[in-house]
């Protein structure tokens, strides 16, 4: 058995909280809780957390302020729980760097498999894609992709992903030039777990250009969008 992987649980409903306590203690996860955004906040940049479970409406803070902040310099997976189940709320989610998304009323079994499913794409020791094994770095003019450590350098420096944008820019890298539509994507990236709208793909898509293009505006742009069809990820040959 490996360590024990500690997840956060911020969320201000008491019934709730205990819920998922109880049943993702049994699958032997160490459980720490807050009710509030603003001590969810200090409690995941002041520890390192496999993964953080996060309300979207908190007193304080609520979930999207949450996950912003977080954004800014933690990769660690988020999964967000709601009320609310429009496209609008859950498209604000994702763009707020939201992992996954569990609308409520939900059952506590399927928390549990979407907390598994996030932690297997996260773990460092083994690649997120079954898509050329072999390949463990991935080398262009300015982009390197260090699948075993899961490290993305643009033109030599850092830049810090998500799961999610990690597993999209490796799957798109690994199939150069080769368009894939945003059906497809969500069925390679976002695997059985993930029940979304297209809407998704071009979010993670979107975040991942604004990350890139804050260090190297070339490694931006070689994610590119074939209009009407989907996403390509496009190396210059000049």
């Amino acid at each position: 058995m490996g360590e024990q992987q500690t997840i956060l649980v911020v969320e201000d409903e008491d019934r709730i909280r205990r819920l998922l306590k109880m049943y993702l203690e049994r699958e032997n996860f160490i459980i720490d809780e807050v009710d509030n955004g603003t001590d969810g906040l200090k409690k995941a940049t002041e520890n390192d957390y496999s993964l953080i479970i996060l309300d979207l409406m908190l007193p304080g803070m609520n979930g999207i302020e949450v996950s912003k902040k977080l954004r800014e310099t933690l990769s660690t997976p988020i999964l967000m729980l709601t009320a609310k189940g429009e496209e609008s709320d859950r498209i604000e989610g994702f763009e707020s760097g939201a992992d996954d998304y569990v609308v409520k009323p939900f059952s506590p079994r399927e928390v549990v498999l979407r907390v598994k499913a996030l932690l297997r794409r996260s773990n460092t020791e083994t690649p997120i894609l079954q898509t050329k094994p072999d390949t463990n770095v991935l080398i262009f003019d300015h982009l390197t992709i260090e699948n075993d450590a899961h490290r993305v350098l643009a033109d030599g420096k850092e830049v810090v992903l998500t799961p999610k944008e990690y597993e999209l820019l490796y799957f798109l890298a690994s199939h150069q030039d080769r368009v894939f539509d945003r059906e497809h994507l969500l069925k390679e990236v976002w695997k059985y777990e993930f029940f979304g709208d297209l809407r998704t793909v071009d979010t993670h898509v979107k975040r991942l250009r604004e990350k890139l293009s804050k260090v190297s505006i070339e490694a931006a742009e070689m994610i590119v969008t074939v209009w009407g069809v989907g996403y390509k990820f496009e190396v210059d040959d000049a």
